[in-house]
């Protein structure tokens, strides 16, 4: 097996090569549980996953994206899919099903992305952070509702359902931290459905 290579070219011995992204992020999780976010540092998280720091910034930008995986593909995966529902597809509907998939994890995954979403929201240095991608979260959703409802997506009412749904997803995952036997699909596609009746 080849040994994983630093910046520099010589090869780190007694570390196996990182193949793929959610392995540096595994890795940096466990640094975070270990010394806590804040005194983690980008060339720890390199260290430990046997790659260069240059490397690392190949894979994330900073070390608070370390925490959303690859939103950004997410995001983009998710615009796809709302452009695709038929028009009969019921706007509810439509967005229940979009923030189940949306939120979807492989089950190997599960301990992880628990890890991860405990640091979104629980850590304060990533809060500022969080703000922006909830920001191009509701964006796309907003965009979605409003070609449905033949507005503007700046306009109130699909700038709402965006709010709503963002906080109906931030209840569910809520939930599922303080509940480890819960399953996340079930109170996301739950908390939307509760959202549905009250409003009417």
């Amino acid at each position: 097996m080849e040994e994983p290579m630093t910046d520099q070219g010589s090869p780190r011995a007694g570390r196996k090569p990182i193949t793929s992204r959610s392995e540096v992020e595994h890795a940096a999780f466990e640094l975070f549980a270990r010394q806590g976010f804040e005194r983690t540092t980008v060339d720890d998280i390199a260290a430990a996953a046997g790659i260069g720091r240059r490397t690392f910034f190949r894979y994330f930008p900073s070390k608070n994206d370390v925490a959303w995986g690859d939103f950004d593909a997410e995001l983009r995966r998710m615009r796809k899919q709302l452009a695709e529902y038929p028009a009969d597809v019921p706007l509810i509907d439509a967005i229940r099903e979009a923030l189940v998939d949306f939120n979807r994890i492989d089950p190997d995954e599960a301990p992880w992305h628990r890890r991860r979403m405990e640091l979104i929201l629980t850590t304060p240095a990533l809060q500022a952070h969080s703000t922006l991608r909830y920001t191009a979260w509701r964006q796309v959703l907003a965009e979605f509702v409003a070609t449905r409802l033949g507005v503007s997506a700046d306009s109130l009412a699909p700038q709402a359902i965006a709010y709503a749904t963002l906080g109906v997803a931030l209840a569910a995952y809520e939930q599922w931290l303080r509940s480890p036997g819960t399953e996340l699909r079930e109170l996301l596609s739950a908390g939307v459905r509760e959202l549905s009746a009250a409003v009417g």
